[in-house]
């Protein structure tokens, strides 16, 4: 993968090479091309060149002799040149503003040398013709410089070919090893994303380091948080599909007895020596393993559906001291908590909070219920409210801290409810109802030192009245 990625980004930079040389080309031909064919038609009048073609319309011929005009005159002076009229033969018949030393007679060679190189005066000459005559002007210590270059078409042409091929192979060569060296920092910490990524497509949630990320170093760093993300996920539904597990061997566990009393009742009520009370007290039975057995199923269902976040909340602001004290009243008269000692406190008289009243109610119940179900008939159970919250506190067996480590997780049950008939979803439940409220539960225990339940309410929720 590593070699794949680094040999398509060495194309990708060959490629980018060879389109610009390509456009460097083109666009030197072209301005090529456009010079040879607008030749110097594009050049100001301020050049040498154009001022010495236009030169002619200063002159005029008197008496066969050429004159300059005072206009030429002038015009020779701003452009800072001076000119000399030659006839046929070379001589120079008319000047203006000539040096003092300047020859009074030329020959072609020194006109074509005059022409085609500066002189040591750093001078520049410029020739055209007027009618019959020639003209040379000179400019001395002009910013205009003429070169004269001389070529061989076909030499030039074969020249330019290997220094065009010279070129691309060094700016190829130059790309290689540029792209080799980038490829190296930019593909291979590309190409361990690329591995760490089919390592998390197999479940392979180990956190790895690499040295030299460079730039990418905020991208290695949210992989192994995804990787820690995806381990403790993991981890949490190993122990969840363990805890299920369990769960259902509890629950199949609890079903079975129930099913077994049901169908050797049911059996029972089929014989006919049966008596009358024999026969109530078998459907007695029966009635409440089937009530056991909804419980447990109503149970599940009520788990699933808080878990999913799918059971509404018929809301009402309610006064939370009635509410708790008839909660407790109701224990009260329960049989199962005739030795047990409940006492509620309250110094929060107008405490409010806007909740489902049924679903509240199974919350806390649930808890008071853990505390009667899970200690020794004489525990004593103290119920207050304040204006915090609601506490429920006992002096029981309290719970071992393995145990309170998941306490409130779905399908668990402790180590000391071997005895004890229960589905593990009660303390499950009873948290996910006050949080599907806004709340928060808080356990606090230790073993032989009784527990303590808070629960608590935002601000959005919990009101005091006036």
């Amino acid at each position: 993968m590593k070699w794949k990625l680094t040999a398509r980004y060495l194309f990708s930079v060959l490629i980018i090479v060879c389109i610009v040389v390509f456009v460097n080309m083109l666009v030197l031909f072209g301005v090529l091309y456009y010079q040879q064919s607008n030749g110097n038609e594009n050049l100001s009048s301020e050049t040498g060149e154009t001022f010495t073609r236009q030169f002619s319309r200063y002159m005029s011929i008197n008496n066969g002799q050429p004159i300059i005009s005072d206009e030429g005159i002038e015009a020779l002076r701003t452009f800072g040149g001076w000119v000399q009229v030659l006839d046929k033969n070379g001589n120079v018949v008319a000047d203006a503003l000539s040096p003092e030393d300047a020859p009074t007679h030329y020959s072609p060679i020194e006109l074509v040398h005059k022409y085609k190189y500066m002189d040591d005066q750093k001078t520049t000459y410029f020739i055209s013709q007027f009618d019959e005559y020639s003209y040379l002007l000179g400019v001395k210590n002009s910013v205009e410089q003429r070169i004269v270059l001389m070529f061989n078409g076909p030499s030039f042409l074969s020249y330019a070919s290997k220094a065009f091929i010279g070129m691309t192979i060094a700016d190829l060569i130059i790309a290689i090893l540029i792209g080799l060296l980038f490829s190296t920092i930019i593909t291979k910490p590309v190409s361990h994303m690329i591995n760490r990524i089919s390592q998390l497509k197999e479940r392979n949630f180990s956190v790895q380091k690499m040295k030299r990320q460079g730039i990418f170093k905020p991208v290695f760093s949210n992989l192994n948080a995804v990787s820690e993300t995806l381990l403790s996920h993991e981890e949490e539904r190993a122990k969840l599909e363990k805890m299920r597990e369990e769960w259902v061997s509890n629950v199949s566990h609890d079903l079975k007895t129930p099913l077994a009393s049901i169908q050797g009742f049911a059996e029972l009520l089929r014989e006919q020596n049966v008596t009358e009370s024999e026969r109530i007290d078998y459907a007695e039975v029966i009635e409440r393993k089937s009530i056991y057995m909804k419980e447990l199923l109503d149970d599940f269902n009520l788990t699933m559906r808080l878990r999913n976040q799918e059971m509404p909340l018929n809301r009402e602001d309610t006064r939370l001291e009635s509410f708790v004290r008839e909660l407790v009243i109701d224990v009260l008269n329960d049989s199962q908590s005739n030795n047990c000692t409940i006492s509620f406190n309250s110094n929060a008289p107008n405490l409010k909070w806007n909740i489902d009243q049924h679903l509240m109610k199974r919350a806390i119940l649930n808890f008071i219920h853990n505390a009667i179900t899970h200690n020794d008939s004489d525990v004593q159970i103290n119920v207050s409210l304040t204006p915090k919250g609601i506490t429920i506190e006992d002096n029981g067996k309290g719970i071992s801290e393995h145990d309170i480590e998941q306490i409130f997780d779905r399908y668990y049950r402790g180590t000391n409810t071997d005895h004890i008939h229960g589905t593990g979803l009660g303390l499950a439940i009873s948290r996910d109802i006050i949080e599907a409220h806004g709340g928060t539960v808080a356990l606090t225990s230790e073993a032989g030192s009784g527990t303590k339940i808070e629960i608590r309410m935002n601000a959005e929720i919990d009101s005091q009245a006036n």
